[in-house]
């Protein structure tokens, strides 16, 4: 019985140094940050149409599309976007670029523009940008941190049924995905990855 019980104790003390052995070289290899998925603010009943880019045509971004910012040393432009097949009722589009893959735990908005009338096919030049989440008006590009893993900046046009978000200019983010959650007919989207 003595026997039985030391093997018993000798087994569970080897697993125990075994599981930390194991914990321990996960987490030299491990990212500094873990990862979850962050939910989405797009209806899944919401239809698709159509977005390009040629700036973006090779799924990365070009060197002028980098932020000019948080030691990236891009030309802060933002990608040339053209639209088409957005649904019959559209009232307005908006755009935002959004960074799941960003160390916050709440992933990191680029960028955001809205109320474009549903004439619109593309973000005319000098169109009204809502903030960013560094807090700035206008396009953020990307500048993932010194190495990270690969971003991946997901770009999407909204159709929606009303004609404006009705919220202040300087309404964040997150707040105007939320005002627009229940007014989107239809979505699309570019996906680009940027490296530090």
């Amino acid at each position: 019985m003595r026997k039985r019980v030391v093997t018993a104790l000798t087994a569970a003390a080897v697993a125990a140094v075994t599981a930390a052995s194991v914990t321990a070289a996960s987490a030299q290899t491990a990212p500094a940050f873990g990862y979850h998925k962050v939910r989405t603010a797009i209806p899944k009943q919401a239809a698709h149409f159509r977005v390009t880019s040629p700036d973006l045509a090779r799924g990365t971004f070009p060197a002028a599309s980098y932020a000019d910012a948080f030691g990236c040393t891009g030309g802060n432009v933002p990608p040339r976007l053209s639209w088409s097949g957005a649904p019959a009722g559209t009232r307005s589009f908006a755009v935002t670029m959004f960074d799941p893959d960003a160390p916050t735990g709440s992933g990191f908005w680029h960028w955001s523009v809205r109320d474009l009338p549903a004439t619109a096919t593309s973000v005319p030049v000098g169109a009204a940008a809502g903030v960013n989440d560094a807090g700035t008006a206008g396009y953020l590009g990307p500048c993932p941190p010194a190495g990270d893993r690969p971003h991946h900046y997901e770009i999407t046009v909204l159709a929606l049924d009303v004609p404006d978000a009705g919220v202040p200019a300087t309404a964040s983010p997150a707040l105007v995905s939320f005002a627009l959650g229940s007014h989107v007919l239809a979505y699309a989207r570019l996906t680009a990855t940027a490296t530090s």
